[in-house]
């Protein structure tokens, strides 16, 4: 019963990357208009602001009546690149169904 639950978690996350911020959008509705309770949006470093917009688009524009944010998560992940390590922020922006 739980490996459900944790597909139904994982095909209910959207990954914001270099897309258009509409495709998430339409993504976002797409998976509430098949039945699922919360959707979470993620993104990190310079797509976080892209993540906000698909969040509140979905919110105040296709779905208003349907969905609010529940919550919102921030954070920092460590990278390595060419052997260097950095920070980079992250955001994790719940919707759910009123």
């Amino acid at each position: 019963m739980s490996d459900k639950k944790d597909f139904q978690n994982d095909r209910s996350t959207i990954f914001i990357s270099k897309k258009g911020t509409m495709n998430y959008c339409l993504v976002a509705v797409t998976i509430f208009n098949k039945g699922a309770e919360t959707c979470q949006i993620r993104a990190r470093g310079r797509l976080i602001s892209k993540a906000v917009d698909v969040a509140e688009i979905t919110t105040r524009k296709f779905l208003p009546e349907m969905l609010e944010i529940a919550e919102v998560k921030i954070g920092s992940e460590e990278v390595e690149n060419d052997g260097f390590k950095k920070s980079v922020s992250t955001i994790d922006i719940t919707l759910k169904k009123k």
